[in-house]
């Protein structure tokens, strides 16, 4: 088998919220068809989005199940934590130390869906 493309879709009730959001995370574009986005880093797609009117929110960590979560490493958690909080990010479970050699942080974007901000 060959794949040629690999693309991490998200459902979600509101396109323009869930791709704005990750535009702005991942420093990309939008590319918008009427029920379906896509967000593009240097001219290639890294996710996208389908419409999903009937899409419900996760909640983390108990509730509805997680669907599917990103690990995302940075080189500076507290910058990146400002930058994903400005973007519409919420902060679901900190750190217990920010200063740690490594770690992670867990948010949820527009939709609910939860990610993690690594180092």
């Amino acid at each position: 088998m060959e794949i040629t493309r690999q693309t991490v879709v998200f459902d979600t009730a509101d396109l323009a919220a869930e791709s704005g959001f990750w535009s702005k995370l991942l420093g990309g574009t939008v590319d918008a068809d009427d029920d379906w986005h896509t967000v593009l880093v240097d001219g290639e797609p890294r996710v996208a989005f389908q419409l999903a009117p009937n899409h419900v929110k996760p909640e983390w960590p108990d509730g509805q199940p997680q669907q599917v979560h990103l690990d995302l490493y940075v080189t500076d958690i507290r910058s990146a934590h400002e930058e994903a909080v400005a973007a519409g990010a919420t902060l679901l479970k900190p750190a217990d130390d920010l200063d740690a050699e490594e770690g992670f942080q867990v948010y949820a974007d527009p939709s609910g869906h939860p990610f993690c901000l690594c180092w």
